[in-house]
């Protein structure tokens, strides 16, 4: 009796067991089913209509692309807006590995566009200590010595508190200085105690009134603090030239409402326009108004360059005012930004070449060029590419996103949708403290110091004790597989004082129409 009790207990068990098997087996194939009947039934994917349920796949597929072109596919010499190389150099450089290859170079040196410095059978022994330049005219009472790589224009808002903490800790230990972007300065731009270059666009953030005016008072308070070490007006940035910012109501925190002056919780809106001036006259006494209300700190502007023919206008005004701005930022069209619309990124604005070569004949041309000083900026990220800068026209070079990438940036692209995964650009607290601040300070200290170091080796390698030497016939530029001219036969250099002695071919038509007080074209009869 009690053998087949037990028997019909394994039977009845078995038998639940089972059942309770092809029941949990029949939910997923349930939940397939209901997918494809809400994928047929659906209007909005034609894609799902057509393959229901498969076509998931598909959109899984291209959600992880990203990952798989950067981690699998794409070699070491592609990946845009930086390479696989470059960011390879600027990730060991922070960890203080040297950052060497062996086997030569990947690159195709008989390629069109492919550039090479003109080094010395003679070469000099480089120098331990960074190279300064000093920033100041006639009209600045506090010159500054800037170092040769800084950290560009990047806001609090724009990347996280622990990022700019981190790269203003980094920025005190190695002596460079921290461009506050047009966000205003916040506590942790000052807590790390690195020199300042406060910047002001046309939201005049930090130093603005009520109904977005520039407040003169709140600037000079501000500025009158002793880390701020320069002030600079924004004009136009690089990936955006001719386009205001938008920071949505959900993203203005009472800590960046209180930093900015404006209300907590409201689309704040940076026009394309400044109110301060609308013609190149009124600008140029603007800044020295800014150098005015600084306490005769060195005062700026920053742009990406558009017309010729307004920075001309530009430059007209101040040889007719008398007033020249101490330095000028040349940023360059494929500079980065946290988000701008595709067209803008990709077809508006100069390139840092040509951009930077406009700037420094135009000074040049009308006898400034020793007043003022150059800064580029605009995918900066090698000791190279300082050379490059500094040879075509610049004194000293910024750099935003290897500096970035310096904090652990990986170049996800993800900075507009405040979903960075490793803290960087970012306002998430749940991302952002994963953020080590201490650890990539340091990492920011090496990789300025690596790369600068990097540039002086290679300006000894070109027989010359330092960069003021860098001339445009040093860097050679493939223009074609049987053509190989320096930046000195590419593109004209004007001599100084050239564009006031008379016409110049090239420039003449831009000149003449350059007005001090408009920035509209003038009609000029051919």
């Amino acid at each position: 009796m009690l053998p087949a009790l037990a028997l019909l207990t394994l039977l009845a068990a078995w038998a639940v067991s089972f059942s309770l098997f092809w029941l949990f087996a029949l939910i997923p194939v349930a939940a397939l089913l209901l997918l494809g009947v809400h994928d047929v039934l659906q209007r909005r994917k034609s894609i799902l209509r057509n393959f229901p349920v498969l076509g998931h796949v598909r959109f899984m597929m291209e959600y992880i692309r990203p990952e798989v072109q950067q981690y699998f596919i794409e070699r070491n010499t592609d990946g845009r807006p930086f390479d696989r190389d470059t960011r390879t150099v600027v990730y060991e450089r922070s960890k203080g590995v040297h950052g060497d290859q062996a086997f030569g170079t990947e690159l195709e040196v008989e390629a069109s566009g492919y550039e090479f410095l003109e080094h010395s059978m003679a070469p000099e022994q480089p120098t331990p200590e960074q190279p300064r330049v000093t920033v100041g005219g006639p009209d600045c009472t506090k010159p500054y010595a800037i170092s040769l790589l800084n950290v560009s224009a990047m806001s609090f808002g724009a990347l996280s508190a622990n990022a700019i903490l981190a790269l203003n800790k980094g920025a005190k230990a190695g002596g460079f200085a921290h461009d506050t972007g047009e966000g205003g300065i916040s506590p942790y731009h000052r807590k790390g105690g690195g020199d300042l270059v406060w910047e002001l666009g046309s939201g005049y953030f930090g130093a603005r009134t009520s109904d977005g005016d520039f407040d003169p008072d709140r600037f000079r308070d501000k500025a009158a603090d002793p880390q701020v070490k320069m002030v600079e007006l924004k004009l136009s940035q690089g990936a955006k030239p001719g386009l205001g910012g938008v920071l949505p109501g959900a993203k203005v925190t009472a800590q960046i409402a209180e930093i900015r002056g404006v209300p907590q919780g409201v689309t704040c809106i940076s026009p394309p326009a400044h109110r301060v001036f609308r013609t190149p006259r009124e600008l140029v006494l603007f800044i020295a108004r800014m150098r005015e209300l600084a306490g005769g700190k060195p005062t700026g502007f920053k742009l990406c360059v558009g017309s010729r023919r307004e920075f001309l206008a530009v430059c007209k005004a101040m040889l007719a005012e008398g007033v020249t701005p101490d330095f000028i930022v040349v940023d360059g069209s494929e500079g980065g930004t946290g988000a701008a619309p595709l067209e803008f990124e990709d077809n508006v604005g100069t390139p840092l070449t040509q951009g930077l070569l406009t700037v420094h004949n135009a000074l040049v041309g009308v006898g400034l060029r020793d007043r003022i000083r150059i800064g580029a900026s605009g995918k900066i990220a090698r000791g190279t590419d300082i050379v490059k800068r500094v040879a075509q026209g610049a004194d000293y070079c910024n750099a935003a996103r290897a500096m970035m990438m310096a904090v652990g940036c990986i170049q996800a692209q993800k900075c507009h949708t405040n979903h960075c995964p490793v803290g960087v650009a970012t306002q998430d607290p749940k991302r952002y403290r994963a953020l080590d601040v201490p650890d990539k300070a340091v990492r920011v200290q090496r990789f300025q110091a690596a790369t600068v170091a990097e540039a002086q080796q290679l300006i000894a390698a070109m027989g010359l004790t330092g960069p003021h030497e860098l001339r445009p016939e040093m860097v050679h530029r493939r223009v074609s597989q049987r053509k190989v001219s320096t930046y000195a036969e590419l593109y004209r250099y004007l001599e100084p004082g050239e564009l006031l002695s008379g016409p110049v071919q090239g420039w003449n038509t831009d000149w003449r129409a350059a007005d001090p007080d408009t920035f509209r074209p003038a009609v000029i009869e051919v």
